[in-house]
């Protein structure tokens, strides 16, 4: 492993050279200057003059210079470097919120400059790059949902299997349009820097299972909803959040059998859950899923393999967490972390 450099250690030992300079040199000047030479300490009287000059006009002043000389440059070296280090902090806190943050570079040292505008043009490069995906894959989605509309219009005037399957074809193609367009909407909400709205989670948590819940009678599965905390509420994009907790609650659907229940709770605290009769998802399989273009083995056909990354997104923008419990077969949407 190759050893790091550090600014500390090379100034130190710059000034311990120095220092090493300095004192060859005084000495040398106390010899000019007192006309010492080899011939003078052949006489042995001379030798305990001689060494008391040095001593108390050489070597006892540089040594009382140099403590206080090397307290005072190790005080200027971390201040010079509190700078540095109060930006490193503002980095780390921008964690999750990395969209249009720059560097501050208003206290850092003049020598420090170069280092942070090269970082703030590759930031805005970045951020430009991302814009440009975001829209890209907007204007796509954007124009396929008219021709898939028309084409699962045209195919309900078939009345055979193939037309039945072919409209569920299009009909899962129109819901990872839908999520490829939320998608870039978080992004782009984000970018923006649009002001939060209190959401009341009770209230869209009714909103989603009211609505889901005729779809999930049809497919052989029952849907209740618990609250155990009515004024549970979170600073965000009510449309987002609705979206992470329909996205669970479709996977539970695909993860019970026939006959089986999904569970949705609100609370205790700032927690969303939604629980089913299925397997229940491990820690490492949820990560797994939550990378895009993944999804679980016994999701159906319909699925379009975008719901678990879309969630974690959501969860990222909200500064939340998305958790699983496999003990309970729950997964859970955490805003209070």
């Amino acid at each position: 492993m190759t050893k790091r450099r550090s600014i500390s250690r090379r100034l130190m030992r710059g000034l311990t050279i120095v220092g090493a300079v300095g004192t060859i040199l005084l000495f040398a000047a106390v010899v000019f200057f007192y006309h010492f030479s080899i011939t003078d300490f052949r006489v042995s009287a001379d030798h305990p003059r001689a060494f008391r000059e040095t001593l108390e006009h050489v070597v006892l002043p540089v040594a009382i210079l140099m403590g206080p000389v090397a307290f005072v440059v190790t005080r200027v070296i971390g201040q010079a470097f509190l700078p540095l280090e109060a930006a490193a902090r503002k980095i780390a806190a921008a964690r999750g919120h990395e969209r249009g943050f720059r560097i501050d570079t208003s206290e850092l040292p003049a020598e420090a400059l170069p280092f942070t505008d090269a970082v703030n043009d590759l930031l805005e490069r970045l951020d430009e790059a991302a814009v440009r995906q975001e829209a890209f894959a907007a204007d796509v989605a954007h124009e396929l949902r008219t021709p898939l509309a028309l084409l699962a219009l045209e195919l309900d005037q078939f009345d055979d299997v193939d037309a039945a399957r072919l409209k569920e074809d299009v009909m899962a193609m129109r819901r990872l349009i839908e999520q490829l367009m939320l998608l870039a909407q978080i992004d782009a909400f984000d970018a923006a820097q649009i002001a939060l709205e209190q959401v009341p989670l009770v209230a869209v948590a009714r909103d989603v299972v009211s609505s889901i819940a005729p779809a999930v009678i049809t497919a052989g599965r029952t849907i209740d909803l618990k609250i155990d905390d009515e004024g549970a509420a979170v600073r965000g994009r009510r449309e987002a959040i609705a979206a992470a907790l329909r996205n669970l609650v479709e996977n539970a659907v695909r993860a019970t059998p026939v006959g089986g229940a999904i569970h949705v709770r609100v609370g205790p605290g700032l927690i969303v859950s939604v629980a089913d009769d299925g397997p229940g998802l491990t820690p490492d399989r949820l990560r797994e899923l939550a990378r895009r273009h993944c999804r679980a083995d016994h999701a159906s056909n319909d699925g379009a393999g975008l719901g678990l990354a879309i969630v974690k997104r959501i969860m990222a923008a909200h500064g939340g967490q998305l958790e699983t419990h496999p003990e309970k077969s729950e997964i859970s949407l955490n805003f209070s972390r």
